[in-house]
């Protein structure tokens, strides 16, 4: 009897942690992207190819424009709302003759009912007025909220570049 109940409860335990795995590999998989459930990375990149044409219209729709959002970006440090966002981005684009922004490969994405979180690096490619060609990486953290018409608006940004 004591043989059979110890087959049992090793089956059993064997079992639980087999379901336990298979649990925490769906967790993990589904913390980086649920499909259909929030932002994915092509419209993380679209996001940036709008950035990428220099023009505030082209990215305005993906901002909650609502007063009481806050972004950062490289320069200066914060913006208090999409206004001083959108205003405080144009000296910078001031130099530029063209500019490209890619998101690279490590993207993730996270989504909770309402609520999105994207990380990731992006790639920067830029020419100046006078010519000059630079590539840099970006840090790029942003949350999402999703309105009423169901579209993903970002609602806090953090872009930064690493010290060099």
């Amino acid at each position: 009897m004591n043989r059979l109940s110890l087959a049992l409860f090793a089956v059993f335990a064997l079992s639980l942690s087999v379901f336990a795995a298979d649990q925490a590999k769906a967790h993990k998989m589904a913390a980086h992207k649920s499909p259909g459930s929030g932002p994915d990375v092509a419209y993380l990149q679209k996001i940036w190819d709008g950035w990428s044409t220099m023009k505030t219209a082209n990215v305005a729709g993906f901002y909650n424009q609502t007063p009481d959002h806050t972004f950062f970006d490289v320069a200066p440090v914060k913006y208090n709302n999409w206004q001083e966002y959108e205003a405080g981005v144009q000296s910078y684009f001031k130099d530029l003759k063209s500019l490209k922004l890619t998101v690279n490969d490590d993207a993730k994405i996270h989504t909770v009912d309402n609520t999105a979180w994207c990380s990731a690096t992006l790639k920067e490619e830029s020419t100046t007025n006078a010519g000059k060609y630079a590539m840099a990486t970006f840090r790029w953290t942003a949350i999402f909220e999703k309105d009423a018409a169901g579209k993903w608006l970002i609602v806090h940004e953090h872009v930064s570049a690493p010290e060099q």
